[in-house]
């Protein structure tokens, strides 16, 4: 079928049901998205698509393919066809009896255009019998949708369409589909709602011109002439010659086939014609509409246009190499002769095929509209080809678009992931950022004990994939927490809770991400010892500065004694323990948290502090903590935390390290649930501090109101 027909299948799938679900009908009929108007596409596509959208929506096939019909008719009208179609006939029966003319004039611009063939009869009581003729099955449920809009469209009319009779029946071409359908047409309707249509104007205007016509009056005679009736000669005003030549394409054959008179060209062209005993399917096959080629056959279409091919092997010798000659006209029953009229012109759709055949413009009559036609189809064909290119274009287009716009989503990524959005989507856009100070945050650092030793002792790609293995877990842990890593700096791992995004649960956060830092870090193995590593954790809350500085691989850095103090924790920290400071201390207690005193310390900086270790969360489990789905929660809290951390994530020594990453890592992340719900982030507010100040022991230059 041509890419119009899969077309408006999509169409009709995005208008009633939307772009999501075409997506999903076209992913599971395994088609492509976009079809070429004039491109022949295999049947079987339409059919996958059909049968999908059955499966998918629920319905049956009858039902799918009779909304198509509806569709396709309304589709035709967007498509330029509208005018077209309202032609074909004053009414529904003449417009049935005029499809298949309609068919033929598209397959000039159509070529490989298989359509089926339709007839039509009329019964005593009104009623219609439409015989439809198809080379592919299952497919008549669409007509009862086409004609059924049509009549209401057209004909201001409702119908009623019911299959009296299906079968298969053999012709030349093979087998074909023939479905009976009888249709009972209703009074006209009146609808206060139905809009005027143009045709009843038409229709008016018609009625008017021909009373005019009829009161006409015979200039002689004075005489009204109110109905028309024509007038015969006695005597056929013509000679044979005369008639030869003037249709110079047109064949007389009696019930036997055998070929009684013939134009002159024909002859020239079938020169076995020119016997008077010659049989007519000796010469030619019929193409449309596909029969079997004896009178009765032609009889029963005798209101369809016929197209007959000449056959090869009867052709001269040195005309075999070209393309087959094709007639187009219409038969025509001659009670009194006993015998059937081709009247037929050339089936020729451009100047290329008309000199492929070896002939010209004067072997037409001058009288036959094919001269025009063939003239006029030329540069419909050259527009259709432009109409092609435009379309490759518009998809190659599509595709480049679609393919920008999922590498810039890939861009976009990758830069949200070194700084904040609202910080990145304001570079993007060449504006300034404003350095932000945020009240309340917590600081996070740690680092891998006897990371030095480890370096002094091992293959540098072993520290890459040691720490690239460490790294990937505790990513993963930022993602769970949903907190904000700042930097990485050799074995020195930074995050920040409340920045660049404001929460209250800052300080819950960071410390649930501690305590499954230091799980994760037992799935890391050490190269030197083949155990698993051992990593320092400090945390403090406090007020930052956090700004962009640099141009060059722009960093969002935090400045503040906050950042320094947590800096200490890590450092003053011991193997696989997690140091708080007081503020941080004061800030988990009483929320479930198990923690120590460590005692007063000398801190760097600092002087004595009175310090604490962070040991477990009481009211989540280690599930939770590690963003992993646990089959039963409530039942996993009830675990002691060390049997559970044992069974989840624990170090197991039989394991090679990446078996157990792998095995940590086949768990679906779930993001850790906490109080407060943040959202994206407004800039925060603007340091507006005095000129000169001091951070983390650096003096640094502030201008009010400018960025770092």
């Amino acid at each position: 079928m041509y890419g119009f027909i899969n077309t408006c299948l999509k169409s009709l799938v995005i208008d009633r049901f939307g772009e999501e679900m075409w997506d999903k009908l076209r992913d599971s009929a395994r088609v492509q998205d976009t079809f070429m108007t004039y491109e022949v596409y295999a049947d079987n596509i339409t059919m996958q698509l059909v049968s999908e959208a059955c499966r998918m929506l629920d319905l049956e096939q009858s039902v799918v393919l009779g909304q198509f019909g509806e569709y396709f008719f309304e589709f035709c009208k967007r498509a330029g066809y509208d005018h077209m179609l309202r032609t074909l006939g004053g009414n529904l029966f003449e417009f049935m009896e005029n499809l298949d003319a309609l068919h033929g004039f598209l397959s000039l611009s159509y070529k490989e255009m298989n359509a089926p063939s339709f007839r039509v009869e009329k019964n005593n009581d009104g009623s219609l019998l439409l015989h439809y003729y198809s080379d592919r099955r299952g497919l008549c449920h669409i007509v009862p949708g086409i004609i059924g809009a049509v009549a209401k469209d057209f004909f201001n009319s409702k119908i009623k369409m019911e299959i009296v009779n299906q079968i298969e029946e053999v012709e030349s071409m093979g087998k074909k589909e023939h479905v009976v359908f009888l249709i009972t047409q209703s009074p006209a309707f009146l609808d206060k709602d139905f809009p005027e249509r143009s045709l009843q104007t038409k229709s008016l205007n018609h009625v008017e011109k021909n009373d005019t016509v009829r009161n006409l009056e015979y200039p002689q005679k004075g005489i009204t002439l109110r109905a028309f009736e024509p007038v015969y000669p006695d005597n056929l005003c013509i000679d044979l010659k005369t008639f030869c030549n003037a249709f110079p394409f047109h064949i007389v054959f009696d019930e036997e086939l055998q070929v009684r008179q013939a134009g002159v060209t024909v002859q020239r062209i079938v020169p076995g014609l020119q016997s008077r005993c010659s049989q007519l399917d000796q010469y030619f096959n019929i193409q449309h509409p596909q029969v079997t080629f004896n009178i009765c056959s032609i009889r029963k279409f005798i209101n369809s246009h016929f197209v007959l091919r000449t056959r090869r092997d009867r052709m001269p010798m040195a005309w075999r190499e070209r393309p087959m000659l094709e007639l187009r006209g219409q038969m025509l029953w001659m009670p009194p002769l006993r015998s059937m009229l081709y009247l037929a012109s050339p089936l020729l759709r451009s100047l290329q095929e008309l000199e492929e055949h070896g002939m010209h413009l004067s072997d037409i009559a001058p009288h036959d509209a094919t001269r025009d036609l063939i003239l006029l189809n030329q540069q419909r064909l050259a527009e259709i080809e432009l109409s092609n290119q435009l379309e490759r274009k518009k998809e190659e287009l599509h595709q480049l678009s679609k393919h920008l716009e999922e590498e810039k989503q890939k861009t976009d990524n990758l830069l949200y992931a070194m700084l904040p959005k609202h910080v990145a989507n304001q570079l993007k856009e060449g504006k300034r950022v404003e350095a932000g100070e945020f009240e309340e945050c917590t600081v996070l650092f740690s680092d891998v004990v006897t990371f030095t030793t480890i370096c002094s002792e091992c293959e540098p790609i072993q520290i890459v994939s040691m720490l690239n293995s460490m790294y990937l877990k505790f990513d993963r842990l930022t993602t769970v927490h949903n907190i904000y890593k700042v930097e990485t700096i050799g074995d020195a791992y930074m995050v920040v809770g409340g920045v660049p995004i404001p929460m209250s649960s800052h300080t819950e956060r960071v410390a649930n991400f501690a305590l499954g830092m230091i799980i994760s870090a037992k799935e890391v193995t050490n190269p030197v010892t083949g155990g698993p590593i051992q990593i320092r954790v400090g945390l403090h809350s406090g007020p930052v500065l956090a700004g962009v500085v640099g141009e060059k691989m722009p960093r969002y850095c935090l400045f503040g004694d906050t950042v320094n103090t947590a800096s200490r924790m890590e450092s003053h920290g011991l193997p696989d323990k997690i140091h708080l400071s007081p503020r941080v201390y004061h800030a988990l207690r009483n929320k479930g948290y198990q923690m120590e005193e460590r005692g007063e310390i000398e801190v760097k900086g600092k002087g004595r502090m009175r310090t604490y270790f962070l040991q477990r969360n009481l009211k989540v489990t280690e599930s939770e903590i590690m963003g992993l789905l646990a089959p039963n929660a409530d039942s996993d809290r009830m675990m002691n935390h060390s049997t559970q951390a044992s069974q989840l994530l624990h170090y197991r020594p039989e394991l090679k390290a990446t078996q157990r990453l792998q095995k940590a890592d086949s768990f679906p992340m779930v993001p850790m649930k906490y109080g407060d719900s943040p959202t994206e982030s407004k800039p925060p507010t603007r340091f507006t501090e005095p000129e000169h100040s001091t951070i983390t022991g650096i003096t640094i230059q502030y201008s009010r109101n400018n960025t770092i």
